[in-house]
This record gives structure tokens, C-alpha cells and sequence, in this order.
């Protein structure tokens, strides 16, 4: 298995869950939102990453 494309999916799975995770804050009313605020950026950066990674990763036999 490509290392890259592994690592590129753990990442996207991260930043799936931290989108999920602010999305669920912000719906219950937390008062959190620096907190949040960073939250959200960080599982955007980790999704667009891995879905980069795993979009432009070769397969090799």
C-alpha cells in the first residue's frame, strides 16, 4: 500500500471529524469560539490536504 496515499486518507478522515465536531458545537450554542474558530481551520486544512495527497498520488504495481 502507498504510504502517501494512506497518509492521505487518515488526513482527510481527521478533518472529517473536526468539521463534524465544529459543525455540532456551533448547532448546540458554544460559547467557544476561538476555540472552534480553530478547530475549523485545522480539519480544512487536514481535509483539502489528504484529499490532495490521495487525489495526486500515483498507483504503482
Amino acid at each position: 500500500m502507498n504510504v502517501k496515499r494512506f497518509f492521505g486518507t487518515i488526513l482527510t478522515i481527521l478533518g472529517i471529524i473536526g468539521l463534524i465536531y465544529t459543525g455540532y458545537e456551533l448547532i448546540g450554542k458554544s460559547t467557544a469560539y476561538t476555540t472552534l474558530g480553530v478547530v475549523g481551520v485545522i480539519g480544512l486544512i487536514f481535509f483539502f490536504s489528504g484529499i490532495g495527497l490521495v487525489k495526486n498520488t500515483r498507483d504503482q504495481s
